[in-house]
């Protein structure tokens, strides 16, 4: 059976201003397929799509991070590396990151670590350190002249944040900039998601 596969298009008519009270909302379209689509109308174009499924090639890859950076670590076990003093001395001189900023590595494509979550605290994640998160990774983008990045819904798959509130998020800090750069969001869907949660995507982006 062939795969179906359910991109979506957002298109923003208009760059808004910080504190712009005529910010357009992005206008939503929903294409059926397994094919890439090109925008080529407004200053950006966001294109939601699966893993398997990258749409375009891109400058930079968003992901969900925690402050002592234990869920981009290996999976792997590994042959510990000098002596065990040295090991605990090095544990107990780490620090945490911030919850909310985002730390960059790597070079094509960039990896954005956003700082989301805080394995000491239950629940691990709250609602401010991904919109600072979200902030932050749009003004990386700019001052990086990254023209396409790749974006999961933070919160939503290490955490239990709905994922129709941050595409609410998302809307928000997007009408926040006016990209000078960014032309394309690849908006990363998990696998098996549902048609009528993609509706309520489209309800919340318009």
């Amino acid at each position: 059976m062939q795969l179906r596969v359910w991109q979506h298009i957002i298109s923003c008519q208009g760059g808004a201003e910080i504190g712009d009270k005529k910010a357009h909302h992005p206008e939503f379209q929903l294409i059926q397929g397994g094919h890439q689509f090109e925008m080529s109308s407004g200053p950006y174009a966001i294109i939601a799509a699966p893993t398997t499924k990258p749409p375009f090639p891109i400058d930079a890859v968003v992901e969900e991070e925690d402050t002592f950076l234990v869920l981009s670590a290996e999976a792997r076990v590994r042959k510990p590396e000098g002596s065990f003093l040295k090991i605990m001395t090095k544990v107990i001189e780490t620090r945490p990151e911030i919850p909310g900023t985002v730390l960059i590595r790597g070079k094509t494509p960039l990896r954005l670590l956003a700082i989301v979550h805080d394995l000491n605290q239950d629940p691990t994640w709250k609602e401010a350190w991904i919109k600072n998160a979200l902030n932050r990774i749009f003004q990386v983008s700019e001052r990086r002249n990254l023209q396409s990045i790749a974006l999961p819904l933070l919160g939503t798959h290490h955490g239990t944040l709905d994922k129709e509130r941050f595409v609410g998020m998302l809307r928000h800090a997007l009408e926040k900039i006016s990209p000078s750069y960014l032309q394309r969001i690849w908006l990363i869907m998990p696998s098996g998601i549902e048609v009528k949660t993609l509706e309520m995507f489209r309800a919340i982006l318009r």
